[in-house]
């Protein structure tokens, strides 16, 4: 991420050292797990008062961001 204030923040001795939205030990992979799953943006944010759209914009840029690495992973036709 280029933001000068981390918004999403990794440390070995927090949730095993999972991306976390920076202040909380909300998971990026939580976020992206409630969002797949159809839950809103602001069902979201109800759930969990410490997290904020920007720490959800945040949590989907770092998985863009890791879509984009060089390495491509294959999947079948009927997906994951």
């Amino acid at each position: 991420m280029k933001n000068e204030t981390r918004v999403i923040v990794s440390n070995p001795s927090v949730m095993m050292g999972k991306p976390v939205i920076a202040g909380t030990r909300i998971t990026v992979e939580l976020v992206l797990d409630k969002l797949a799953a159809g839950e809103t943006v602001e069902q979201i944010l109800d759930a969990h008062p410490r997290l904020t759209a920007e720490g959800i914009r945040a949590a989907l840029a770092l998985a863009a961001e890791a879509l984009r690495a060089d390495i491509v992973y294959p999947m079948d036709e009927a997906g994951p």
